[in-house]
């Protein structure tokens, strides 16, 4: 069995699930399978339906893999929900699918894992890749990167205002002692940090850029997007949670471009049924109640999206 010591909790499961599932002899798509929480339920929903799961995390997939020699109906890859136009017909064919779900960010078990350099509370290896395997950890790419690219990435990903003064220091810093470990590089940027936000931690944001440009996420989040409508059969459903504002700014323009086209000038003579949509938005966004935020502050910042296929 997979070390668990690392106990991820789902975030809004059951309406996320409630939301996804409406066909219990259909086709689904988890594209970030985690500890499988989401995963595990829909299958409990379905009584002859199948499963497709994704995740680049090595760990996750090892969860992954265990489910599906326990539960014939699931299959995991490990790869990135960017990648599912391709993924998805080696499994299903030609089939279209009744559901994806996208629950975006880092996990709970790789936040508090100090040995995956997510956190800037416990001090470990400056990592912070979603699959360790592949690409440059954030620490081979601090070393060498250009100081106004950096400054640029927490600021655009991290939503970081003293950016060039933390792009500074950290450049300062590593001219004379390589940046390696979690704790080192937050005291560093704690320390160019002047005005630190209320109830957060002052690396939180330059953490957050770094981790969104290492992982590709925001680029990933755009092309997964599209492949996932492009693999939905009418009546099918898109259900997303993310956790933060670009990822949901992303979400939302997206889903309210699918649902009613593209902006256009009043005064041009074109209906709707001339723009040809293919979607419709169901309800509006969905936030965590107060007792599961009381539960897991982790899911304090959550919105939950959905869009559903109503043509092809």
């Amino acid at each position: 069995m997979t070390n668990a010591e690392h106990e991820h909790i789902s975030v809004m499961l059951n309406e996320s699930v409630d939301m996804l599932v409406t066909n219990d002899k259909g086709d689904y798509v988890d594209g970030t399978f985690g500890r499988g929480g989401h995963t595990r339920l829909v299958l409990s929903r379905l009584k002859d339906g199948r499963m497709l799961g994704f995740d680049k995390d090595p760990v996750a997939i090892e969860f992954g893999r265990e489910l599906a020699a326990e539960d014939a109906r699931f299959n995991i890859v490990q790869d990135s929900f960017a990648n599912m136009a391709e993924r998805i017909p080696q499994v299903f064919g030609d089939a279209k699918v009744d559901g994806v779900m996208m629950d975006l960010g880092v996990s709970s078990p790789q936040l508090d894992d100090a040995e995956r350099g997510f956190s800037f509370m416990n001090d470990g290896p400056l990592d912070m890749r979603m699959n360790p395997n592949e690409g440059l950890s954030a620490a081979e790419w601090i070393a060498r990167v250009d100081e106004k690219d950096l400054a640029d990435v927490m600021y655009q990903y991290g939503e970081e205002r003293f950016s060039r003064r933390i792009a500074k220091a950290i450049c300062e810093y590593r001219s004379h002692t390589p940046i390696v470990t979690t704790l080192q590089l937050a005291k560093i940027v704690a320390e160019a940090n002047p005005a630190w936000e209320k109830g957060k931690n002052p690396a939180t944001r330059a953490f957050q850029g770094i981790r969104i440009h290492i992982n590709n996420e925001l680029g990933d989040l755009e092309k997964g997007l599209e492949a996932a409508v492009d693999a939905l059969k009418i009546g099918g459903r898109l259900v997303v949670i993310s956790f933060h504002s670009l990822e949901d700014r992303i979400v939302k323009r997206f889903m309210k471009l699918k649902a009613k086209g593209p902006e256009l000038p009043r005064h041009l003579p074109i209906r709707n049924a001339h723009l040809d949509i293919k979607f419709k938005t169901i309800g509006k966004a969905i936030k965590p109640s107060k007792n599961e935020v009381g539960d897991n502050v982790r899911s304090r910042s959550a919105v939950l999206r959905v869009l559903e296929r109503v043509s092809d």
